[in-house]
């Protein structure tokens, strides 16, 4: 770190190697900064599997067109309306190119699975997950002549109006400075500190599991704030889905996420339905129940279907809870029988029938029940009973840094930072007020990655 770079690059994940990528293509010097060990390198980029990007026409990998205005809908409505209209229609212009550009960097697609994610047209899939698309962006950061350094946590940054000077890093070996002319910051949310998230969440926040990366703790993105940086999001938003109450505390990944409630019912500890598990299609709800299980007592909740369903999702890491009866099934789970038996049959008798498909808003409902279930409603009644337990599962938060259309941070005076950028989770709060639909967080990351990369490189003012 003795010499100057261009560009510092503060992060490790899919935004900053897309950044570092973009400023090292227009010939600019970059260092990136990674806070984990070579090994745990690429934050949630590790976890992911697809990314979904506006796209006019089929592909060898995509079954059909999604065009800007479809993708500009599905954003409108998983975040009610809770999002900066122009960044996020820039962002979804820019996600054509992506397509294309990533394969450029060395990243392979391969062909969209079907089944109930229902996104073989929308999502393109990364071949061998998001770990091979992390080593495949790593290999051409390192072929272009990129420095990237591990175990490198940032402990201060010195900026002084607007502008970005130097950051303090703990290495192994100590305390070192690093300069660049320019920054780009893409270290991702606070997810991973309890502490922080019960500032919001109270004690609750002791049930979350963090899916993610344990190295996300919102520290680059705490300096930034409290030196003048303007902040956008709500602090309890984030990405949270319900994963299995049986993973680890952090790092569970994908294979802990439940695929299984629009199959069937879900219930709290007190045996009781607290929400409709037939809103909407899957990939554009699955994010909304680790909020609703968060708001549950203990945090807890558990997905009930039986051997009709069994067969239909796709399987995680731990096996469902099996009994022959509801009976059996609430004494395994500790629940009180007579509630969930009563439950259980209140939802079989308003189901009306229809012709049941995962992959439309089917005709199949209850009626008369409070919450319904507007879709993909079936009785549960075939022997054997199953129950997958689970918990608030956080992804990422959406507090994060304002950014203009160059990426370029906005001081809280509302004037763009002299030589600031930030792409990724540490900005996705821009373009996701609320909600979430699969593949976008990817999306923010490459798009805006490769904009904060291209545009530091273009602007060097230190």
């Amino acid at each position: 770190m003795s010499r100057k770079y261009d560009v510092l690059v503060i992060g490790g994940g899919n935004a900053a190697l897309c950044a570092a990528i973009s400023a090292r293509r227009l010939g600019a010097s970059v260092l990136v900064l990674e806070g984990a060990p070579k090994f745990y390198r690429g934050g949630n980029t590790r976890h992911t599997r697809n990314m979904r990007c506006a796209h006019d026409a089929a592909t060898d990998i995509l079954t059909g067109p999604y065009t800007e205005a479809e993708f500009w809908e599905d954003l409108l409505r998983v975040t009610g309306g809770q999002t900066d209209e122009q960044l996020a229609r820039h962002m979804i212009a820019e996600s054509k190119d992506i397509l294309g550009w990533i394969v450029e960097q060395g990243v392979r697609w391969q062909p969209s699975l079907g089944g109930t994610l229902s996104l073989g047209r929308t999502n393109s899939f990364f071949l061998g997950g998001g770990r091979a698309m992390l080593n495949a962006l790593y290999l051409t950061a390192e072929q272009l002549g990129v420095d990237i350094v591990y175990d490198a946590e940032v402990i201060d940054l010195e900026i002084a109006d607007g502008m970005f000077l130097s950051a303090t890093v703990r290495q192994v070996e100590g305390i070192a400075t690093a300069t660049a002319a320019t920054l780009v910051a893409a270290a991702g949310g606070f997810e991973a500190n309890i502490e922080w998230l019960k500032q919001y969440w109270g004690e609750a926040a002791d049930n979350f599991l963090i899916r993610g990366t344990p190295y996300n703790r919102g520290s680059v993105l705490k300096m930034l704030l409290e030196k003048g940086v303007q902040e956008i999001g709500d602090p309890t938003q984030c990405h949270a889905v319900a994963i299995d109450a049986r993973a680890p505390k952090f790092d569970g990944g994908i294979i802990t996420r439940h695929d299984s409630v629009v199959f069937g019912i879900v219930v709290n500890k007190d045996a009781q339905r607290f929400y409709d598990e037939g809103e909407d299609i899957w990939p554009k709800r699955y994010a909304i129940w680790g909020r609703l299980v968060a708001a549950q007592p203990d945090q807890i909740a558990y997905i009930i279907f039986d051997a009709s369903s069994r067969n239909s999702f796709m399987p995680t890491l731990f096996p469902p809870i099996e009994a022959d009866s509801i009976a059996g099934l609430a004494s395994r789970l500790d629940l009180d029988r007579g509630a969930l038996e009563k439950t259980v049959a209140d939802f079989n008798a308003a189901v009306r029938p229809g012709t049941f498909d995962h992959t439309i808003l089917d005709d199949c409902r209850t009626e008369g029940l409070a919450p319904p279930k507007t879709h993909w409603a079936r009785r549960i009644e075939a022997p054997p009973y199953y129950a997958y337990p689970v918990r608030p599962g956080i992804t990422f938060t959406y507090l994060g840094t304002r950014v203009n259309r160059e990426a370029r941070m906005l001081m809280k005076d509302g004037k763009p930072s002299v030589n600031m950028f930030a792409a990724g989770e540490i900005m996705a709060g821009n373009v996701l007020g609320r909600g979430y639909a699969a593949g976008i967080g990817m999306t923010i990351g490459s798009v805006f990655g490769r904009i904060a990369g291209r545009e530091a490189a273009k602007n060097p003012r230190n």
